[in-house]
């Protein structure tokens, strides 16, 4: 029986699992030949998306609707997160494994996206966006939470266009593992004590201006 515990072993081997529908009942599990990953020191914020992060129209807010976050990642017509993917991850959020970072306008739930943690790795599973730039948003936020946390990997799992536009890279299995390993042996905090981030400091800290 595939429980959390045994889905962070998973993870620390490098693989991860999907299902082909959301109803089901079955999985697979992946180790893609290339690695998509956001190097944490290189995160790149074009000038549109910075002026989306100014314009503070949006609070952020962590672990505030984590299921709610899963569930709006998974209403798409084709997706890989079961209902039994999604109730695991539910165990992992229970073990204080799993985390949402959400992007919130007038109470309403627009964008966000969520992961898994592990020593000093963060496994992002999956974004969405109801409102221009809100997944964005959410992925800046998340990797100024990881830098301040002391995280040392950001496995995206797949290289996509999307990821690629905010710095992403894609590496060899090889290249990963070793990252994987070193950052399993670290250790991180995904809310550290007194960590109170502004849109500024957002954008200062990790802008690395490119036209859009």
């Amino acid at each position: 029986m595939l429980t959390p515990d045994r889905l962070l072993q998973a993870y620390a081997m490098g693989i991860f699992p999907m299902a082909d529908s959301r109803d089901d009942p079955d999985l697979h599990w992946v180790e893609p030949r290339m690695r998509g990953i956001i190097p944490l020191d290189n995160f790149h914020i074009s000038r549109s998306l910075r002026r989306s992060l100014l314009r503070a129209d949006y609070e952020v807010r962590v672990n505030h609707d984590f299921i709610g976050t899963v569930r709006a990642c998974a209403a798409r017509e084709e997706t890989w997160i079961s209902h039994r993917i999604e109730d695991l991850y539910l165990g992992l959020h229970a073990l204080g494994h799993a985390h949402s970072c959400e992007v919130w306008r007038d109470g309403d739930l627009i964008g966000g996206t969520y992961g898994v943690t592990l020593g000093a790795a963060f496994f992002g599973e999956s974004m969405f966006s109801r409102k221009t730039d809100a997944s964005k948003i959410a992925l800046a936020w998340l990797v100024h939470r990881l830098n301040a946390g002391g995280f040392r990997l950001f496995d995206t799992q797949f290289l996509t266009p999307h990821l690629a536009s905010l710095g992403g890279i894609a590496i060899p299995a090889r290249r990963y593992q070793k990252l994987l390993a070193a950052a399993l042996e670290d250790e991180a905090i995904f809310e550290p004590e007194g960590y109170c981030p502004t849109a500024a400091r957002i954008v200062h800290m990790q802008s690395r201006t490119h036209t859009s």
